[in-house]
């Protein structure tokens, strides 16, 4: 590849930037960055603390202004209409026309909508997009402007808006699927755990419930939802839809990129067109890769994306190995952490061990294989443990009986650790001996 070919990228999220710089840092190349969306990068994961008036926008911009100028990365503040890829072109939505060499699909995700009646009134939004914090700062500043809202689905985008709301006292109603939070990620002790722990901040909480309809006003503002089955009816100002998030690629349908729910793509990020990549939640890999789902919408995978893409398209041709899976989220008080995987419902052949402290507020809940005993994941919750030692554990397929008895090396702070690591070792020598 030329060291003056241009390399378009479409989307300055964590997967596009992360490309973009380490392009730059490895080649010469002429390197557009292209989004609609905001002019300049910003941490999206902090988007709900501009809200709550922890932070301003400014500071959820990592990098100065003059950053990409010194950098050479051309930033496009435009929205592409069309992808031609048989001239190696965009359209941009002021008919402007760029041509690439290599073009990279980081458009990243958007909020998922089923369908539902009255789904598109005004007061209807996502969490997800500079534009959701701007409506949801314009519809909810107070709650004098938005009485009451609704937040449809339980996942952490959902927990989140509760809790954004929550500050400036507007009173939240949220409606979970589910039969406890989240459980179809957290095994149900957990899940539980986590249920009371939002009922207490005050959030009304509906579970096993579904929406049915969304009700507007004669100027097609949001004024009450339905709930499916019950037809019972809540007022309400704002309706929250959190209901996932899916690829955003409407704009590529008209290609012949090949797409399933994201832009199909193999172990080096190339699509089924010679000069055309797709990295970050856009992406859905076309082969299995353990138990990782096709379409991975976390922060530090988009990041291994970026930096991974760059090697390749410098010439040092790299497949995407992202090593064991983890996460962190955070439940009003409770920090979520996980390391490796712990399913809903063990796996077969595999089990769980579950200790909780006192409080209700503290746990660990590990996935382990019941023949041998090796370690397979571990959910944390309110207790802050290393990423490098689960990482270690798993890369050295060690057993629970090895996690349980070296969890003070885990610890980021073992002086405050002490009795909670006694007592799971206590718990967990009880439940041994009990199946002996």
């Amino acid at each position: 590849m030329s060291k003056h070919e241009h390399i378009a990228i479409i989307g300055n999220g964590i997967a596009g930037v992360t490309l973009a710089r380490h392009l730059r840092k490895n080649s010469d190349k002429k390197i557009s960055l292209i989004s609609d969306e905001s002019p300049y990068f910003f941490s999206r994961t902090a988007l709900m603390y501009v809200y709550m008036g922890h932070m301003k926008w400014k500071h959820l911009l990592p990098y100065e202004n003059s950053f990409w100028r010194k950098n050479r990365i051309d930033l496009i503040h435009k929205r592409v209409v069309s992808v031609h890829v048989e001239k190696n072109t965009l359209t941009f939505d002021d008919n402007e026309v760029l041509n690439y060499d290599q073009l990279v699909l980081a458009t990243g995700s958007k909020p998922k909508k089923y369908g539902w009646e009255g789904q598109d009134s005004i007061g209807v939004q996502g969490l997800y997009s500079k534009w959701d914090l701007e409506q949801l700062e314009e519809l909810a500043p107070t709650p004098k402007a938005c009485s009451k809202a609704v937040i449809v689905g339980g996942g952490l985008i959902g927990v989140e808006l509760a809790e954004m709301l929550h500050t400036r006292n507007i009173p939240v109603t949220f409606l979970v699927r589910e039969k406890f939070f989240w459980n179809n990620v957290l095994p149900e002790c957990s899940a539980q755990m986590i249920t009371k722990h939002i009922q207490k901040h005050g959030i009304d909480l509906h579970l096993s419930t579904q929406l049915d309809s969304i009700k507007s006003n004669e100027s097609g503002k949001v004024k009450k939802v339905v709930l499916a089955n019950t037809n019972l009816e809540i007022s309400c100002d704002l309706v929250g839809l959190t209901t996932g998030v899916e690829p955003n690629i409407e704009f590529l349908k008209t290609t012949s990129i090949a797409t399933n729910k994201g832009v199909l793509i193999d172990e080096y990020f190339r699509t089924n067109i010679s000069n055309v990549y797709a990295i970050g939640d856009c992406a859905e890999r076309n082969y299995a890769l353990g138990n990782r789902p096709a379409i991975e919408s976390v922060w530090y995978t988009g990041r291994i994306m970026g930096e991974t893409l760059a090697q390749t398209l410098c010439g040092n041709p790299k497949k995407y190995t992202p090593g064991n899976w983890f996460n962190s989220a955070k439940f009003f008080e409770i920090e979520y952490q996980t390391y490796g995987w712990v399913f809903p419902i063990p796996k077969e052949g595999n089990a769980h061990f579950y200790w909780k402290d006192a409080d209700n507020e503290k746990a660990i809940e590990i996935e382990y294989e019941k023949s041998t005993g090796k370690f397979i994941g571990i959910n944390t919750f309110g207790i802050r443990l290393r990423h490098e030692f689960f990482d270690k554990c798993l890369k050295e397929n060690k057993k629970i009986d090895f996690i349980i008895n070296h969890l003070k090396q885990a610890n980021f702070d073992p002086e405050f650790f002490v009795s909670y690591e006694q007592a799971i070792q206590q718990k967990w020598q009880n439940e041994t001996l009990k199946h002996k």
